[in-house]
């Protein structure tokens, strides 16, 4: 089962609202994706808008795995980018009920 800041986070993605996104990550989270690290909520936001905007990623979790303090969730990620669709990891570490941290990586 995926825990619930977890599942917050891509039911607020699919819907395309980033208030429900953001109340998912704790205040001082970090984003970690395309070699970029986004610290903070409004940095979060203007991440997540940006690659709405450019790539119009559509993400399809398939599985997931906990290990220590992480959840890995395997998705699909489909898009105007090259290479569509492609095989994303998610890895999200939590603090308490918020997501202190996300890395998305191939």
């Amino acid at each position: 089962m995926m825990p619930s800041p977890i599942e917050a986070y891509f039911e607020a993605d699919m819907s395309e609202d980033p208030q429900a996104l953001l109340r998912a990550f704790a205040p001082d989270a970090v984003v970690k994706d395309e070699g970029e690290t986004h610290a903070g909520r409004d940095a979060i936001e203007a991440w997540w808008r940006a690659a709405k905007v450019q790539y119009q990623p559509v993400v399809e979790p398939l599985d997931l795995e906990e290990r220590d303090d992480t959840v890995r969730v395997r998705s699909q990620v489909t898009g105007n980018f090259p290479g569509s669709p492609v095989m994303l990891t998610f890895t999200f570490r939590l603090a308490g009920d918020r997501i202190a941290e996300l890395e998305i990586a191939p």
